[in-house]
């Protein structure tokens, strides 16, 4: 038993890590982003708004799409353990999932009411029922179906139907213009009507601009990709192992650059073209990009220096959830109109400079509760709220 613990411990110290570096990306986007309220100081001097450009142009190339799908693969591996922890017992842990998936819809509510425009918690409630449906699956099963979401049917679909008739077009779900009434709402400054405006109208227009954008499939696809890894256990630190992450670290940095090419070519290929060929594309280099984050953060976990200084990371993503909605509410604080109101003052320097403040002061309080807890505070909630009279 204690040679199984010892063996089990490095593998979790690592997800919790990758966890909290997908949740520090994401953390560092949104308050590039104002929390998609794209208010920012007019006429800076030249050589601050250079320097904005060119942190918005590193920040993204880094982080944006990515942390989000390290964030949908975890899900996906979360649910494996879940599932198979319960299913050591004898039991099926399928419909305590879909119980636990309308609690998190809560949660998506709760952090939605503070990040205009909607929020991801939801489309991972949405499209989270796949796991339920797949939950006994083979594993060849599990990962020709991720692949092919991962394909993007749908967008080829379109892009087909626009090459056999020109008239065809993407179905218009009206999103801008949601996305333009929820800023009004965000601009007029009123808190109430900010709250009752992002989660109706804004979860609306999140839920639909994820149907243009394909987020849908590619989620759906990350999800049973992380649920794969985790049987395959992949995640554990071997020998094996570390060998099969180098061959991920080297095809998804051989085929980026292409798949990055291709996306470039198809955006300018004209509307139809764009919405379809350039959004898969836009995915399949994100993903390889992703791939190489993923591949290069566990290699380098195996060090001991790495995991030391990157310990921190540990904490934050054991709290992954409280610290995902919390700095929603953090950024609202900071950069709306109800309070602070400091969008208009912060380019994109200083809002990467608040943002990597938050991640800090985040980790630090991580640090200090678990000291005393097991879990975060909305992790503690979620977890009783899931097995509550359970046997």
């Amino acid at each position: 038993m204690t040679e199984k613990l010892a063996e089990k411990r490095p593998r979790i110290e690592a997800v919790d890590a990758l966890r909290g570096f997908a949740v520090m990306a994401i953390v560092l986007v949104h308050n590039l982003e104002h929390f998609i309220f794209p208010v920012y100081p007019e006429n800076p001097p030249g050589w601050l708004d250079s320097l904005d450009q060119g942190v918005f142009a590193s920040v993204f190339a880094l982080f944006a799409g990515k942390a989000y799908a390290i964030f949908a693969l975890l899900f996906g591996f979360t649910f494996y353990i879940q599932s198979d922890n319960r299913k050591r017992r004898g039991g099926d842990f399928g419909y305590r999932f879909l119980w636990r998936l309308v609690l998190l819809a809560g949660f998506a509510t709760l952090n939605a009411a503070f990040f205009p425009a909607g929020d991801v918690l939801l489309l991972f409630v949405v499209v989270g029922i796949v796991l339920f449906l797949t939950r006994n699956w083979s594993d060849k099963a599990l990962l020709v179906a991720a692949i092919v979401f991962l394909l993007q049917p749908v967008e080829w679909y379109h892009y087909v139907a626009g090459l056999i008739n020109p008239a065809h077009r993407l179905p218009d779900l009206h999103v801008s213009e949601m996305y333009a009434e929820v800023a009004e709402y965000t601009k007029g400054g009123n808190f109430w009507d900010f709250l009752l405006c992002n989660v109706t109208l804004g979860q609306k227009a999140s839920l639909l601009w994820a149907v243009n954008a394909g987020r849908f499939f590619q989620t759906a696809g990350l999800f049973l990709l992380g649920f794969y890894i985790g049987r395959k256990q992949f995640f554990v630190l071997s020998a094996d192992n570390s060998r099969f992450w180098t061959a991920v670290l080297i095809v998804s940095a051989v085929a980026f650059a292409p798949l990055y090419a291709l996306k470039e070519l198809a955006m300018g290929g004209g509307e139809t073209v764009s919405q379809t060929v350039g959004t898969v594309f836009d995915m399949w280099q994100k993903l390889a990009f992703t791939g190489v984050l993923v591949a290069s953060f566990l290699l380098l976990y195996r060090n001991d220096r790495f995991s030391a200084a990157v310990t921190g990371l540990r904490f934050y993503g054991r709290m992954s959830l409280t610290n995902y909605i919390s700095q929603s509410v953090i950024g609202a604080l900071i950069y709306f109109p109800f309070a602070l109101y400091l969008a208009p003052y912060c380019g994109y320097t200083v809002s990467l400079l608040i943002g990597i403040l938050v991640f800090f002061l985040q980790v630090k309080f991580s640090r200090w509760w678990l000291s005393t807890h097991r879990q975060g505070p909305l992790e503690t909630i979620w977890h009783k709220w899931t097995w509550m009279g359970a046997k």
